[in-house]
């Protein structure tokens, strides 16, 4: 495995700028954000395809600090209701998917999306109960009119175009947010839908990460290494789903963490472990959202926490003592 980091973090600053930091944290290996919710400030795949000298240039800038790009990150909501920003993310996407196949990368790291609840919605429509039974008859729409057509056709394009792994991060708010509604889209999609293992969505939902990665086992294609603090005694008052602010940190239920922060280094210890028992040596690729520490305080401390437990080396074929 290797260690990586969600690159976008230091998107106010240069890419050289960022890459200095990384580097010197002894990070070679980056996820760089190209289009929807991370931005484009470090990678922007329509401009970079338009022009052949300014792509080279921007490779030369990776070449000069030795750093490898592992994915693009390009997570967005192309089923939005509203058609102008569905566009706008499916437009994303769709560049972002050139760009790998120009530069040989495998993997698009980003969210299935989550339709409204009938073709005049303005707003997205997160379902989460099946009672009453209007609940079941929008995501029956979701899933059969929307999310299934939409990313077959995606998902075609992305193999037509040598990417075939669109790794989904299971994140709430979107139609795939757990295991279950990943297996569930890639036996109707195939094999190009996998998924972006990130501990930190799954926690606060009450799922164990190992469990998660066992029931993926075959279709982890990326992993975030981001953690999540669930406040007990804000959880026994109110339970885990809560609105508030990510900024009112004693009030919520949970926050995210730098990695340690949340859980320890056993937790996650045994979560890498079981990665590689299930077939995956890609990377942990930091993404930085603790909003108790600046972001280079809680990336430095996450690389510091992650360095001495990522096996670096490859799984051996026979045991040591056979």
């Amino acid at each position: 495995m290797k260690l990586c980091v969600l690159e976008n973090v230091y998107g106010n600053k240069t890419l050289e700028e960022s890459l200095t930091i990384l580097t010197g944290l002894g990070v070679h290996t980056v996820e760089i954000g190209a289009g929807g919710y991370p931005g484009k400030a470090h990678c922007d795949p329509a401009k970079l395809l338009a022009d052949p000298a300014a792509l080279e240039a921007w490779l030369g800038v990776f070449k000069k600090f030795g750093v490898e790009i592992a994915a693009l990150a390009c997570h967005g909501n192309p089923l939005h209701p509203d058609a102008a920003t569905a566009a706008r993310f499916d437009s994303d996407f769709r560049a972002a998917i050139l760009l790998a196949e120009k530069l040989g990368i495998r993997t698009i790291v980003g969210f299935s999306g989550c339709p409204g609840d009938s073709e005049g919605s303005k707003y997205p429509n997160w379902v989460t109960c099946p009672w009453p039974d209007d609940y079941l008859k929008i995501l029956d729409w979701q899933w059969n009119e929307k999310l299934i057509p939409y990313w077959k056709e995606m998902g075609a394009f992305a193999l037509a175009h040598g990417v075939d792994r669109i790794a989904f991060e299971m994140h709430p708010g979107f139609c795939v947010y757990n295991p279950e509604s990943l297996l569930k889209l890639r036996a109707a999609v195939g094999p190009v839908i996998g998924a972006n293992l990130d501990p930190s969505h799954l926690i606060w939902q009450g799922m164990d990460p190992v469990a998660v990665a066992r029931e993926l086992k075959g279709a982890i294609y990326h992993v975030h290494a981001k953690d999540t603090k669930v406040d007990r005694y804000n959880t026994a008052r109110n339970g885990v789903l809560d609105t508030k602010h990510y900024s009112d940190e004693l009030g919520r239920a949970w926050v995210f963490r730098a990695v340690g922060f949340g859980n320890g280094e056993s937790y996650w210890r045994d979560f890498i472990s079981n990665l590689r028992l299930c077939g995956y040596d890609g990377v942990l690729s930091i993404e930085h959202e603790d909003s108790v520490m600046t972001k280079d305080e809680g990336l430095r401390k996450a690389v510091e926490f992650l360095a001495p437990i990522v096996m670096t080396e490859d799984k051996p074929r026979t045991m040591s003592w056979a």
